[in-house]
Protein backbone atom coordinates (compact mmCIF):
# COMPACT_ATOMS: atom_id res chain seq x y z
CA UNK A 1 0.00 0.00 0.00
CA UNK A 2 1.40 3.59 -0.54
CA UNK A 3 2.02 5.33 2.41
CA UNK A 4 0.45 8.67 2.85
CA UNK A 5 2.75 11.54 1.97
CA UNK A 6 2.53 13.20 5.60
CA UNK A 7 4.42 9.94 7.18
CA UNK A 8 7.16 10.08 4.67
CA UNK A 9 10.48 12.06 5.45
CA UNK A 10 12.65 11.24 2.77
CA UNK A 11 11.31 10.94 -1.16
CA UNK A 12 14.09 10.69 -3.69
CA UNK A 13 12.46 11.08 -7.51
CA UNK A 14 13.95 9.96 -10.76
CA UNK A 15 17.62 11.12 -8.85
CA UNK A 16 20.10 11.39 -11.27
CA UNK A 17 24.01 13.14 -11.31
CA UNK A 18 26.55 13.19 -14.31
CA UNK A 19 29.82 15.28 -14.44
CA UNK A 20 31.66 15.83 -17.67
CA UNK A 21 34.99 14.65 -17.18
CA UNK A 22 37.84 14.44 -19.69
CA UNK A 23 36.50 11.57 -21.35
CA UNK A 24 32.96 12.84 -21.56
CA UNK A 25 29.89 12.29 -19.18
CA UNK A 26 30.84 10.28 -15.47
CA UNK A 27 27.40 9.16 -14.26
CA UNK A 28 27.48 9.03 -10.53
CA UNK A 29 24.41 8.37 -9.88
CA UNK A 30 21.40 6.81 -12.14
CA UNK A 31 17.75 6.92 -11.79
CA UNK A 32 18.08 6.28 -8.11
CA UNK A 33 14.01 6.43 -6.20
CA UNK A 34 13.19 5.13 -2.62
CA UNK A 35 11.17 6.78 0.06
CA UNK A 36 11.49 6.59 3.55
CA UNK A 37 8.96 6.59 6.20
CA UNK A 38 9.22 9.25 9.01
CA UNK A 39 10.86 7.59 12.32
CA UNK A 40 12.99 4.40 9.95
CA UNK A 41 16.22 4.36 9.17
CA UNK A 42 17.82 3.91 6.53
CA UNK A 43 21.24 2.01 4.80
CA UNK A 44 23.00 2.90 1.71
CA UNK A 45 25.64 0.66 0.73
CA UNK A 46 28.37 -0.36 -2.00
CA UNK A 47 31.70 -0.10 -3.13
CA UNK A 48 34.16 2.95 -2.60
CA UNK A 49 32.80 5.11 -5.58
CA UNK A 50 29.26 4.31 -5.92
CA UNK A 51 28.31 7.35 -5.17
CA UNK A 52 27.15 6.79 -1.42
CA UNK A 53 27.83 9.89 -0.36
CA UNK A 54 26.55 11.82 -3.61
CA UNK A 55 23.39 10.63 -2.85
CA UNK A 56 23.54 11.66 1.15
CA UNK A 57 24.71 15.48 -0.07
CA UNK A 58 21.81 15.65 -2.74
CA UNK A 59 19.51 14.32 0.04
CA UNK A 60 20.69 17.12 1.80
CA UNK A 61 20.69 19.70 -0.41
CA UNK A 62 24.26 20.38 -0.41
CA UNK A 63 24.85 19.25 -3.91
CA UNK A 64 22.18 19.48 -6.87
CA UNK A 65 21.09 16.71 -9.13
CA UNK A 66 21.41 16.53 -12.78
CA UNK A 67 17.74 15.23 -13.03
CA UNK A 68 15.36 14.33 -10.83
CA UNK A 69 14.21 16.00 -6.92
CA UNK A 70 14.49 15.18 -3.77
CA UNK A 71 11.61 15.95 -1.09
CA UNK A 72 12.03 16.42 2.67
CA UNK A 73 8.79 16.25 4.73
CA UNK A 74 6.86 17.02 1.22
CA UNK A 75 8.93 19.90 0.68
CA UNK A 76 10.70 19.25 -2.89
CA UNK A 77 13.82 21.21 -1.94
CA UNK A 78 15.49 21.79 -5.16
CA UNK A 79 12.54 24.56 -5.62
CA UNK A 80 14.16 26.41 -3.09
CA UNK A 81 17.06 28.60 -3.84
CA UNK A 82 20.12 27.53 -1.54
CA UNK A 83 19.14 30.05 1.44
CA UNK A 84 16.20 28.42 1.49
CA UNK A 85 17.82 24.69 1.44
CA UNK A 86 20.13 25.94 4.64
CA UNK A 87 17.16 27.12 6.21
CA UNK A 88 15.33 23.62 5.53
CA UNK A 89 18.76 21.86 6.54
CA UNK A 90 18.90 23.75 9.66
CA UNK A 91 15.27 23.34 10.91
CA UNK A 92 14.96 19.82 9.84
CA UNK A 93 18.14 17.67 9.44
CA UNK A 94 21.32 16.86 11.70
CA UNK A 95 24.52 15.37 10.25
CA UNK A 96 27.19 12.96 11.51
CA UNK A 97 31.06 12.24 9.71
CA UNK A 98 33.06 10.04 9.27
CA UNK A 99 35.68 12.70 10.84
CA UNK A 100 33.56 14.24 13.71
CA UNK A 101 33.81 18.10 11.97
CA UNK A 102 34.22 19.44 15.25
CA UNK A 103 35.80 23.21 15.75
CA UNK A 104 39.24 22.17 17.42
CA UNK A 105 39.59 26.16 19.49
CA UNK A 106 35.73 25.00 21.13
CA UNK A 107 35.02 23.08 24.00
CA UNK A 108 32.54 19.97 23.70
CA UNK A 109 30.25 22.14 25.14
CA UNK A 110 30.69 25.01 22.86
CA UNK A 111 30.44 22.67 20.06
CA UNK A 112 27.32 21.35 21.01
CA UNK A 113 26.23 24.68 21.72
CA UNK A 114 27.05 25.92 18.23
CA UNK A 115 23.73 24.88 16.46
CA UNK A 116 21.59 26.32 19.21
CA UNK A 117 23.30 29.55 18.76
CA UNK A 118 22.88 29.53 15.13
CA UNK A 119 18.96 29.12 15.75
CA UNK A 120 19.17 31.65 18.27
CA UNK A 121 17.28 29.28 20.71
CA UNK A 122 17.00 29.92 24.20
CA UNK A 123 19.41 28.28 27.53
CA UNK A 124 21.62 26.94 24.97
CA UNK A 125 24.45 26.39 27.22
CA UNK A 126 21.50 24.06 29.52
CA UNK A 127 20.54 22.05 26.23
CA UNK A 128 23.81 21.55 25.19
CA UNK A 129 24.90 20.11 28.50
CA UNK A 130 22.06 17.74 28.90
CA UNK A 131 23.01 16.72 25.08
CA UNK A 132 26.02 15.25 26.16
CA UNK A 133 25.52 14.20 29.36
CA UNK A 134 22.97 12.00 27.04
CA UNK A 135 26.09 10.40 25.60
CA UNK A 136 28.09 10.11 28.60
CA UNK A 137 30.32 12.98 28.17
CA UNK A 138 29.14 15.00 31.10
CA UNK A 139 32.55 15.49 32.84
CA UNK A 140 33.95 16.24 29.73
CA UNK A 141 32.25 19.84 28.77
CA UNK A 142 35.24 22.22 29.22
CA UNK A 143 37.78 19.77 27.46
CA UNK A 144 38.65 20.80 23.53
CA UNK A 145 38.76 17.75 20.98
CA UNK A 146 42.79 17.11 20.81
CA UNK A 147 42.35 16.30 24.54
CA UNK A 148 39.67 13.41 23.97
CA UNK A 149 39.69 10.19 22.19
CA UNK A 150 38.28 9.29 18.36
CA UNK A 151 34.83 8.14 20.01
CA UNK A 152 34.64 10.64 22.28
CA UNK A 153 35.09 13.13 19.84
CA UNK A 154 32.11 11.31 17.48
CA UNK A 155 29.70 11.63 20.86
CA UNK A 156 30.54 14.97 21.25
CA UNK A 157 28.67 15.35 16.94
CA UNK A 158 26.12 12.88 18.05
CA UNK A 159 25.16 15.11 21.23
CA UNK A 160 25.33 18.14 18.42
CA UNK A 161 23.71 16.50 15.93
CA UNK A 162 20.56 15.15 18.60
CA UNK A 163 20.60 18.87 20.19
CA UNK A 164 18.65 20.37 17.93
CA UNK A 165 15.73 17.73 17.85
CA UNK A 166 15.96 17.10 14.21
CA UNK A 167 13.47 15.56 12.27
CA UNK A 168 16.31 13.33 10.13
CA UNK A 169 19.92 12.41 10.82
CA UNK A 170 22.29 12.02 8.09
CA UNK A 171 25.25 9.33 9.24
CA UNK A 172 28.45 9.18 6.61
CA UNK A 173 30.51 6.02 7.66
CA UNK A 174 30.06 7.16 11.75
CA UNK A 175 32.45 4.62 12.85
CA UNK A 176 34.46 4.45 10.15
CA UNK A 177 37.61 6.35 11.61
CA UNK A 178 37.01 4.19 14.86
CA UNK A 179 38.17 1.24 16.17
CA UNK A 180 35.66 -2.12 16.30
CA UNK A 181 35.27 -1.79 19.77
CA UNK A 182 34.75 1.84 20.08
CA UNK A 183 33.06 1.74 16.71
CA UNK A 184 30.29 -0.77 18.07
CA UNK A 185 29.80 1.30 21.02
CA UNK A 186 29.57 4.64 19.16
CA UNK A 187 26.89 2.97 17.02
CA UNK A 188 24.77 1.57 19.99
CA UNK A 189 24.57 5.06 21.24
CA UNK A 190 23.01 6.27 18.18
CA UNK A 191 20.66 3.57 17.64
CA UNK A 192 19.29 4.01 20.91
CA UNK A 193 18.52 8.01 20.01
CA UNK A 194 17.37 7.31 17.12
CA UNK A 195 15.34 5.15 18.86
CA UNK A 196 14.50 6.94 21.65
CA UNK A 197 13.87 10.20 19.70
CA UNK A 198 12.11 9.08 17.00
CA UNK A 199 14.41 10.08 14.55
CA UNK A 200 14.51 9.26 10.58
CA UNK A 201 17.92 7.76 10.15
CA UNK A 202 19.70 8.07 6.63
CA UNK A 203 23.36 5.85 7.43
CA UNK A 204 26.09 5.33 4.85
CA UNK A 205 27.87 2.84 5.07
CA UNK A 206 30.21 -0.34 3.99
CA UNK A 207 29.79 -1.92 7.34
CA UNK A 208 27.27 -4.70 6.50
CA UNK A 209 26.82 -5.89 10.16
CA UNK A 210 26.02 -2.18 10.71
CA UNK A 211 23.46 -1.81 7.55
CA UNK A 212 21.66 -4.77 8.69
CA UNK A 213 20.79 -2.79 12.10
CA UNK A 214 18.61 -0.86 9.49
CA UNK A 215 14.88 -1.27 8.38
CA UNK A 216 15.71 -0.47 4.96
CA UNK A 217 18.52 -1.09 2.29
CA UNK A 218 19.82 0.82 -0.77
CA UNK A 219 22.18 -1.29 -2.53
CA UNK A 220 24.53 1.50 -4.85
CA UNK A 221 26.49 -0.53 -7.91
CA UNK A 222 29.70 0.74 -8.81
CA UNK A 223 29.81 2.27 -12.69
Amino acid sequence: PKLPTESLAIEAIHLSKRVADESGELIILHDVNFTVQAGSTLAIVGASGSGKSTLLGLLAGLDTPSSGTVKIDGTDIFTLDEDGRAILRKAKLGFVFQSFQLLPHLTALENVMLPLEILDQQKAAEKAADALEKVGLQHRLQHIPHQMSGGENQRIAIARAFVIKPRILLADEPSGSLDQKTGDQVMDLLFNLVQKEKTTLILVTHNESLAKRCGQHIRLQSN
